[in-house]
């Protein structure tokens, strides 16, 4: 049996050639093209020594370069490794290395950061997108190269349980592992959410602003969207300023953020309201305050749909879906041919089921669970357990088995015997009118355990001093139990965000305890 994540180009291409499957700078790449690019890349990779099961890394931003690399990857059989375009020679050294890529696809622009990391590990580079100022010489670059190549015939059979990527996680709790999926993942992934919940049409424009190195981007957002023979406009960066200029210029249907996205597309609309074709916008990655969702949706008249997935399972584990009536404030039902269950946090080496509507943590079974993290049989094994893959989040499950997640385990704070999940107490503050955003944490505290720390960032024109901080932590005091409202306030401009979106509420924790 032979299954490959490269047939998702390659078929759109057979069914709707002429159709425009990227938008790039107002330039069109048609699927043919694409495909066609694809497998030149290929050719060029392939006379250079890579074939089946090599990992190839890729460290580029969002131009079309990144689908050609990727598909033309994965038409040889080999192994894409995506890289966050924003990291250090260190941290790209050290992906090279565990990965054991062969190979380093760098866009000319990072070539700084990854050309140092590839020198470091000994890896060969090709570099794209070649600058009008930069100098001759230096790595071999694949899209001059692959112009006068002659592409492959057709794409590399592969098993459905080899390995088509390996994903990075983002090191919340240490170093990066590498999550191993496999082409089964990523096709039943694809097709699955193709249909429910995103229900992508032939003539759906989606605005690609979700960098395409991170699994939502990369999968559900450039895959999903080629799998239906649909168009993708890619933002090379999010701007929320050129991203509604984008919606409206290309008529986006669709649209697909994480929750700082939405906040900074609201800004906009506020200071320049403009009419958009928006049929429905997704949400993933983090927590959309259901606050956020209710403005989003009567601003830009569109559904939100909020959902929720790891890099580990492929990524999509549950939605809201048009199936059944949408539950703001809950990340839906699992998608088809997935299983989500609550399980005791505490037990570590089982798997103890909890009845619906009891807090535990919440794992998952399914065809999108990976094949395990790269070089850490230890790591799979306490991650794997009994056939159910740990989240590391806490959940609940009601009755009609929609699922709240209500924070990550480790996000926990544990005040005076009691836990206190941050999620919860941050949806109440993004009800206080000065308070744009908002993170809670939890900081040592010698009487009890930890502390409940609010981290603000004020709504524009907010005077942000001592007075504010206590009349938001006497505002809370009334609508939340005593063990739960923070008792500091502390403002910051911006949050530093990982590269899916999220708050990094580690460093927020490192700031707040040592401060200086």
């Amino acid at each position: 049996m032979s299954l490959s994540v490269a047939a998702v180009l390659a078929e759109s291409a057979l069914r709707r050639p002429d159709h425009p499957a990227v938008v790039f700078d107002s330039r069109k790449f048609s699927y043919r093209d694409l495909w066609a690019g694809a497998r030149r890349y290929a050719a060029v990779l392939r006379d250079h020594g890579i074939g089946p099961d090599d990992k190839v890394a890729l460290l580029l931003p969002n131009t079309p370069h990144f689908p050609m690399a990727y598909f033309g990857v994965l038409a040889l059989g080999a192994v894409a490794v995506p890289v966050h375009a924003l990291l250090r020679a260190d941290e790209i050294a050290y992906v090279l290395r565990d990965s054991g890529a062969k190979a380093l696809i760098c866009a000319a622009p990072l070539l700084p950061e990854g050309g140092r990391g590839a020198a470091a590990t000994g890896t060969p580079v090709f570099t794209v997108a070649k600058e009008e100022n930069q100098e001759s010489g230096g790595p071999p670059r694949l899209d001059a190269l692959a112009e006068s190549a002659t592409p492959i015939e057709r794409y590399v059979p592969r098993a459905p349980g080899d390995l088509a990527v390996v994903l990075y996680t983002s090191g919340t709790t240490g170093r990066p592992k590498g999550a191993m999926i496999t082409h089964l993942n990523v096709v039943m992934n694809v097709t699955t959410t193709l249909h429910s919940p995103f229900d992508f049409r032939p003539d759906d424009v989606l605005l690609g602003a979700l960098p395409l190195f991170h699994t939502f981007g990369q999968i559900c957002g450039m895959s999903t969207c080629f799998q239906a023979g649909a168009t993708l406009v890619l933002m090379p960066r999010f701007d929320a300023r050129q991203a509604l200029d984008l919606m409206g210029s290309e008529h986006c249907t669709l649209f697909m953020g994480v929750p700082t996205m939405y906040l900074a597309l609201l800004a906009e609309a506020r200071a320049d309201p403009r009419p958009t074709k928006l049929d429905r916008a997704f949400s993933g990655g983090a927590a959309l305050p259901v606050k956020v969702l209710d403005e989003f949706e009567a601003t830009f008249g569109c559904p939100v749909y909020e959902g929720y997935g790891l890099t580990e399972t492929s990524p999509v584990v549950a939605y809201n879906q048009k199936a059944w009536p949408r539950r703001p404030g809950t990340v839906g039902r699992p998608i088809w041919g997935v299983d989500v269950e609550i399980a005791r946090a505490d037990v570590e080496d089982a798997i103890e089921l909890l009845p619906a509507g009891e807090r535990g943590e919440v794992v998952i079974r399914g065809h999108n669970v990976m094949a395990g993290y790269l070089n850490r049989p230890e790591a799979t094994a306490r991650a794997i357990v009994d056939g159910w893959f740990r989240s590391g989040d806490i959940g609940v499950k009601d009755a009609d088995g929609c699922l709240t997640i209500v924070d990550r385990k480790k996000d926990m704070v544990l005040r005076g015997g009691y836990n206190v999940y941050p999620r919860e107490v941050e949806e109440v503050l993004t009800r206080h009118p000065a308070i744009d955003q908002v993170a809670v944490i939890g900081i040592p505290h010698e009487v009890h355990g930890e502390e409940v720390y609010a981290v603000v960032v004020a709504r524009p024109g907010t005077k942000q001093d001592a007075a504010l901080a206590a009349e938001i932590v006497a505002w809370a005091k009334e609508r939340m139990a005593a063990y739960k409202y923070p008792r500091e306030v502390l403002f910051v401009d911006a949050f530093p965000l990982g590269p899916s979106g999220k708050v990094l509420k580690r460093e927020l924790i490192a700031r707040v305890a040592h401060p200086g």
